[in-house]
């Protein structure tokens, strides 16, 4: 139930005479309505309002619910002196106000209580309600200022036998749940016939304080609802940064003494790269700083070892093309539209026709890489290419080596995000140079322990998606 579910549910049970006892001594609304007859007589006699045209009797199957013995059903023109809607924007409309403009102008709606701006003259002086009939249709309020109304705007002026508060209250719980859904606006004539569930007067005032009592808690619901509403949508995004933050921790899998080191690993990372640039394959990239005690951001295992994504692989930015180079028959250049939820996403293609050089082609098993965009969300995200002869744009980047599946998790990790899109200052960067990328530290174990995280991490984030459905 959400704060104004809450709301509603008060409102209701005060309406049905639930929420405060009845007290014999307080008298009957059928004695309450007697007066109100007295006071709109003399009232026509005085010339101050009009006789109404009198509404079908209340038929037994127009009652929605049970109501005290001591209350009585009537229509809500029995206890007004006037129900009528507001007229066009006086002449001297202004939207600024002055010591000769200080009469608010209301028109439908919640924002700033209604008020359009100022005019000189009050055509509502009395204490009365007034009710949206457009717009926000069904929104009550109760105004004790003189005012003027304006177009579709519902003015409700209640007899003075009436506690106002309490109709205003019964107007919100009858009308503003499904009204503005089912009619396009509420009308006079539609309003005059609405019945109202009526108490003695002084029952009346009880319910009206005990809402009012009710209502600060109502409040610190509200606020209490949204706190939880959003740790229930973070949690399962928490859930996965914790899975991953311990798998790069070593915390996911157990260490295998048999599985050997991370430096192992790394001394037979080094002889295939030294073998690819003998080769020519790749260029011989720059050396980059040594990692020292300082550097290391948390603890990993003994068999573990700190590396920097440079000296285990190879990265690269992408292709820069022209508007003419673009061609239906050419070669596939993937851009950040290209990776969905961790995904390739093959709907939004572009070819170009131009010669691509080989360093700018894809190989399957690479890690494509956002690493450029207007949007520091989407910088980062990444995907493992799961085919050969693609080509990337200039805003992407691919990073290769022997233990990219492994690498991915990393990038996917709240501690890559934290380390390669810093908040510095007010600055909010968005983007991963190729310089960044090849600096970036990560925690190397042995090959296989690598093979076991990924497949504990690829148990598990299913169930954290899972949760996105129930929560």
């Amino acid at each position: 139930m959400n704060a104004q579910d809450l709301k509603n549910s008060i409102l209701h049970l005060a309406i049905q005479g639930k929420l405060v006892e009845q007290r014999e001594e307080e008298g009957t609304a059928k004695e309450l309505l007697e007066k109100i007859e007295a006071e709109k007589k003399q009232l026509i006699k005085e010339g101050k309002i009009k006789k109404q045209k009198a509404l079908p009797a209340i038929k037994a199957d127009e009652i929605p619910f049970y109501i005290p013995e001591s209350w009585e059903w009537v229509r809500l023109n029995d206890l007004a002196l006037f129900i009528k809607a507001g007229g066009d924007k006086p002449r001297d409309f202004t939207t600024i106000k002055s010591e000769t403009h200080s009469v608010p102008v209301i028109a439908n709606g919640i924002q700033n209580d209604g008020i359009i701006g100022y005019t000189k003259n009050a055509t509502v002086e009395d204490s009365c309600i007034t009710v949206s009939g457009r717009g926000t249709i069904g929104f009550s309020c109760l105004r004790t200022e003189p005012f003027t109304p304006v177009v579709r705007l519902l003015v409700l002026n209640i007899s003075n036998e009436i506690e106002q508060k309490y109709i205003q209250n019964v107007l919100t719980a009858l009308l503003e749940r499904g009204v503005g859904t089912s009619i396009k606006q509420l009308t006079v004539p539609m309003l005059q016939p609405k019945l109202i569930p009526l108490p003695p007067l002084e029952e009346q005032k009880r319910i009206v304080a005990k809402i009012e009592e009710l209502m600060p808690y109502v409040v610190k619901y509200e606020k209490a609802y949204f706190e939880v509403e959003e740790l229930n949508k973070k949690f399962p995004y928490d859930m996965q940064k914790s899975i991953l933050q311990y798998a790069i921790q070593g915390k996911l899998v157990e260490q295998r003494e048999e599985d050997g080191t991370g430096e192992d690993f790394y001394r037979q990372i080094q002889d295939v790269m030294k073998k690819q640039i003998q080769e020519g394959k790749v260029k011989k990239p720059k050396k980059l700083p040594e990692i020292t005690d300082k550097d290391i951001p948390f603890d990993i295992p003994e068999n573990w070892k700190w590396v920097r994504l440079g000296e285990i692989g190879f990265t690269n930015i992408g292709l820069t093309y022209k508007p003419s180079d673009i061609s239906n028959n050419g070669t596939i250049v993937l851009r950040s539209s290209n990776i969905q939820n961790g995904q390739l996403d093959y709907n939004d293609l572009v070819k170009v026709s131009s010669d691509i050089p080989i360093t700018k082609m894809c190989q399957q098993g690479d890690i494509l890489i956002c690493a450029r965009n207007g949007s520091k969300r989407l910088v980062g995200k990444a995907a493992l290419m799961d085919k050969d002869g693609m080509s990337f744009g200039a805003f992407m980047a691919i990073y290769r080596s022997l233990c990219n599946e492994y690498i991915l998790h990393i990038i996917n990790s709240a501690y890559f995000r934290n380390t390669m899109l810093p908040e510095t200052g007010t600055t909010t960067i968005n983007q991963i140079t190729q310089e960044t990328l090849r600096h970036c530290m990560i925690p190397l174990p042995p090959l296989a322990e690598q093979k076991r995280i990924v497949e504990k991490i690829e148990e598990l984030l299913p169930y954290t998606k899972q949760l996105v459905k129930y929560i």
